[in-house]
């Protein structure tokens, strides 16, 4: 036959997009039966525009509370104080409205909910690690609802990134239903998304759709999907570059966001760029939304001769058909305006030994398409992006 695979669905039950979020959500609570809904906003959202408001408003008496103070890389301390409080309001709904940090932190949070783990130390023997995916978890009874106002896509799937300050290091948390129950794509929500976490979270996006389309374990279906939300976004992202008032464009790259991320949802396993990362944003604080920006094009050439065919279509769908994808894909990031090297966000070949040794510990890294047996691999693609 030659073709072998299996694909997965995921926990979620819908996907709605180009309606105004608060009547989305206010129609989801009631279809849920939610009589108390939990909000976990941006802080920017929640005191600068009115987006917020009109949320709180629609959902009337089944607002209890809103939590606006998530951090840029989500920690356990801010989660565990959010679990705490949603926990005492007695929430049966979860609302994530912002960017990836306050997804993540909705995510764990029915975890802790669920196992009543209000400190830090609680969330010990629940990550993931490389030989075991899911943390031993029970499902939890409380559920989410994802609004984001950026792209980076980790709404569309059931794991959460934390991290563990004490030791800055960036952990996975993983169990099925943590997948949100819903999403909702609002392109007005992301108007007020400053314009370099808008494109840089676009690319992180992409990171999604390209190691998909180069996996150790490839799927027919997340291909083809894959391939058009790369298409999406590489245009979408192009347009609201231009234009960031154009309503249509940004839906263009909520939409290419989604398709994006079909591998992920699916459970086909990615590689190199989201170990590294992951570790480049826990250990060494780089803002997650550039690290694709930074890396994808080194991670695309060392993965190269394991992944031919895949790049080829990748090239393709960024538009530079016949050209090498790790060269298209840096002339895409320098047309964005995003920075390219990594020492352009301030990370020096003095780190590279310790990213290399952080990022062993990640399960993408055994995942890679080009095998990388040990930190010397994970150096060589640093090397490659200096």
């Amino acid at each position: 036959m030659g073709v072998i695979g299996s694909h997965q669905y995921p926990a979620m039950e819908s996907v709605i997009y180009g309606k105004p979020a608060a009547e989305a959500l206010r129609e989801e609570a009631e279809r849920l039966g939610a009589r108390r809904v939990y909000l976990i906003a941006s802080r920017t959202l929640n005191t600068t525009t009115d987006e917020i408001e009109k949320i709180r408003d629609a959902l009337g008496d089944r607002h209890v509370a809103t939590f606006d103070g998530v951090p840029q890389h989500t920690t356990r301390d801010v989660v565990t104080q959010i679990a705490r409080q949603a926990s005492e309001a007695r929430a049966d709904l979860v609302v994530a409205i912002g960017g990836g940090s306050v997804v993540d932190a909705a995510k764990i949070v029915l975890m802790c909910i669920e196992h009543a783990i209000f400190e830090p130390a609680g969330l010990d023997g629940f990550e993931t690690t490389p030989d075991r995916r899911f943390g031993p978890f029970r499902s939890p009874k409380v559920r989410m609802i994802a609004i984001p106002s950026t792209l980076s896509g980790g709404e569309y799937n059931s794991g959460a990134l934390v991290t563990d300050t004490s030791r800055k290091l960036k952990q996975i948390f993983n169990h099925p239903m943590m997948m949100p129950r819903s999403i909702i794509l609002d392109p007005a929500i992301t108007k007020y998304t400053p314009e370099k976490l808008w494109l840089g979270s676009g690319t992180r996006a992409m990171d999604h759709g390209i190691e998909a389309i180069c996996s150790s374990r490839p799927n027919v279906l997340v291909d083809a999907v894959c391939q058009q939300g790369l298409r999406y976004l590489h245009d979408g992202l192009l347009r609201t570059k231009a234009h960031p008032d154009d309503a249509a464009a940004r839906l263009s790259c909520q939409l290419g966001s989604w398709l994006s991320a079909f591998g992920l949802q699916s459970r086909v396993p990615m590689g190199a760029s989201h170990a590294i990362g992951h570790v480049l944003g826990g250990t060494c604080d780089v803002p997650h939304y550039f690290c694709t920006a930074v890396m994808m094009p080194s991670v695309l050439r060392y993965n190269r001769p394991a992944t031919e065919a895949a790049q080829q279509s990748i090239a393709a769908a960024l538009g530079a058909p016949g050209r090498d994808a790790g060269e298209a894909f840096a002339a895409f990031i320098a047309e964005l305006g995003l920075p390219r090297r990594l020492a352009d966000v301030g990370v020096g070949e003095d780190r590279f030994e310790l990213i290399g040794r952080n990022a062993m510990l990640s399960i993408f890294t055994r995942a890679n398409p080009q095998p990388i047996r040990e930190p010397g691999d994970v150096v060589k693609i640093l090397k490659l992006a200096a």
